[in-house]
C-alpha cells in the first residue's frame, strides 16, 4: 500500500520545518491548504453534518410534547434516544464498510439520504411504536454521515492542520443544534403542541437537497483513493480485530481503547443532549422562549467550543486534548446539575462553559480516529468504533430517564460524568497521533 502523503502535507510540512511563512499559514491557513477539491469536500461534510444534528435534536426538542401526545413515562421517552444510538452502530459500521469499499462520496450520499427519509416519516406516525421504529431506523443514516465525512475531509488535509479542519467540521454539529432550536422556538409559538412536534420532523428534509450538490460537486481524495483500491483487504472487519504479533502489532487493541473512548464522549454527551431541555422545561419552569434562550448560550459555547478544541488538538496532541476536556466536562456537569433553584440566572451563564467543554472534547475525534486506522480499513475502523460509542453511551440516557422519576432529571444528569472518567481511562491504551500524515 501506497505511504505517499498527500502533495500539500508534504509542502506544509516542509515549510513549517524551515520557520517559513505560506499561504497554509494563518487563521484560515487550515482551510486554504485543503485546496479547491477539499475546500468542496469540507462543505459537504459540513453541510451533512449540520442537517445530520438538525435532524437528531428535532427529537429531543419535541420530547414533551410527544410524552404528552402519547402519553409516555420519562423512561419510554428516553428510550427513542437510545434504540436511535443502538441502530446507529448498525448503520456507522456498514457505512463505514462502504466507505473503503465504494468510496466516501458515495456512502456520504446513502447515509445523508437515509436520515432524511426517516426523521420525515417520524412525522406521520400515528403511535409510540410506529415513531419508535422511525427513529431507530432514522439512526441508520446518522449513524454514518459523521465517519464518513471526516475521513472526506482527513484525507485532503495536511497533518499540520488535521485538527483544526476536523474541529471545524464538528462545529457543524452546533450549527444544526442551533438551526433546530430556532425553528423549535418557531413552530411551537405558532403551533399547537400536538401539531408542532409533526412539523419539526417534517423539516428533516432539507438534507435531501445536499446530496444532489454532494453527487455533482464532490470527490474522494485521489492519492487516498489509489491507497485503498490497491489493498485487497479494505472494508474488512477481520483486519480492525486482528490481534497483534510479533510482525505486525495488529489492530485490535485499537478497536477496543477506541471503542471506550468513544463509549465515555458520547454517553457524557448524549445524556446532555438528550435531556438538558427537558431539565430547563420541568424542573426549571421555562417557557418554550425561555428554553430558546438558555439553550442559545448552551449552543454558542458548544459551537466555539469545537473551533477552540481543534486548534488546541494541533497544539497540545489528541491525547491531552481529550484529557483536559473530559475532566473540565465532569466537573462541568456536576455544577449544572446542583445549581439551587431560583439561580436561573447562574444557570444561563453556567450554559455557555458547559456546551464548551462537551464539545470540545469531541474536536479532536475525526483526526484520531482517522489517524489511528490505515487508509484501506479507515471508514471501517472509524464507523465501528465512533458508533459502537453511540450505542453503548445511549445506557446513560436511558439510565437517566428510569431514574428521573425518583432521583430528578438534574440529580440523574450527574450519569454523565461518569462517561467522561470511561474516555479518560480509555486513553491510557491509545498512542498519540499528533503530525501522522494520510494516504
Amino acid at each position: 500500500m501506497s505511504s505517499t502523503p498527500p502533495p500539500q502535507a508534504l509542502s506544509s510540512g516542509t515549510r513549517h520545518d524551515r520557520g517559513e511563512h505560506g499561504p497554509d499559514d494563518g487563521a484560515l491557513g487550515w482551510l486554504r491548504a485543503l485546496g479547491p477539491g477539499g475546500r468542496r469536500a469540507f462543505a459537504g461534510a459540513f453541510g451533512g453534518y449540520a442537517l445530520d444534528s438538525y435532524d437528531y435534536f428535532t427529537l429531543p426538542l419535541s420530547m414533551v410534547a410527544l410524552a404528552a401526545y402519547f402519553g409516555l413515562d420519562s423512561g419510554q421517552t428516553g428510550l427513542f434516544t437510545t434504540v436511535t444510538l443502538v441502530v446507529s452502530a448498525i448503520g456507522g459500521a456498514v457505512a463505514g464498510v462502504f466507505a473503503d469499499r465504494v468510496g466516501r462520496v458515495r456512502a456520504l450520499m446513502i447515509t445523508v439520504i437515509t436520515y432524511a427519509v426517516f426523521t420525515v416519516a417520524c412525522g406521520f406516525a400515528p403511535n409510540y411504536e410506529t415513531l419508535l421504529v422511525f427513529r431507530a431506523l432514522q439512526g441508520l443514516g446518522f449513524g454514518g454521515e459523521w465517519a464518513v465525512g471526516a475521513i472526506l475531509v482527513a484525507e485532503y488535509a495536511s497533518a499540520k492542520h488535521r485538527g483544526r479542519t476536523l474541529g471545524a467540521i464538528q462545529s457543524s454539529w452546533a450549527v444544526g443544534w442551533g438551526l433546530a432550536a430556532v425553528v423549535y422556538t418557531l413552530v411551537f409559538s405558532f403551533a399547537g403542541d400536538d401539531l408542532a412536534w409533526r412539523i419539526m420532523f417534517w423539516t428533516g428534509a432539507l438534507p435531501a437537497l445536499l446530496v444532489v450538490w454532494l453527487r455533482r460537486r464532490v470527490h474522494d481524495a485521489p492519492e487516498a483513493t489509489a491507497a485503498r483500491e490497491q489493498n485487497a483487504q479494505r472494508g474488512s472487519f477481520t483486519a480492525i480485530f486482528r490481534p497483534g504479533t510479533a510482525e505486525s502489532p495488529g489492530l485490535l487493541r485499537t478497536t477496543v481503547f477506541a471503542g471506550l473512548l468513544s463509549t465515555g464522549v458520547q454517553g457524557g454527551y448524549y445524556t446532555l443532549a438528550t435531556w438538558v431541555p427537558t431539565y430547563l422545561k420541568t424542573e426549571r419552569g421555562l417557557s418554550v422562549v425561555g428554553t430558546g434562550g438558555y439553550l442559545t448560550f448552551l449552543i454558542s459555547g458548544a459551537f466555539l467550543g469545537y473551533l477552540t478544541g481543534g486548534y488546541l488538538t494541533d497544539r497540545l496532541g489528541r491525547r491531552r486534548n481529550i484529557w483536559l476536556f473530559a475532566l473540565l466536562s465532569a466537573l462541568c456537569i456536576l455544577a449544572y446539575a446542583n445549581i439551587p433553584q431560583g439561580a436561573n440566572t447562574l444557570l444561563l451563564v453556567l450554559g455557555f462553559p458547559l456546551g464548551f467543554c462537551m464539545s470540545a472534547i469531541f474536536s479532536g475525534f475525526g483526526s484520531f480516529l482517522s489517524e489511528l486506522y490505515p487508509t484501506a480499513v479507515r471508514g471501517t475502523g472509524q464507523g465501528f468504533t465512533y458508533n459502537t460509542g453511540r450505542a453503548v453511551g445511549a445506557v446513560f440516557p436511558t439510565l437517566v430517564g428510569f431514574l428521573a422519576d425518583s432521583w430528578g432529571v438534574g440529580g440523574a444528569l450527574v450519569f454523565g460524568a461518569i462517561g467522561y472518567g470511561i474516555a479518560a481511562l480509555a486513553l491510557l491504551g491509545l498512542p498519540e497521533t499528533r503530525g501522522k500524515e494520510l494516504a
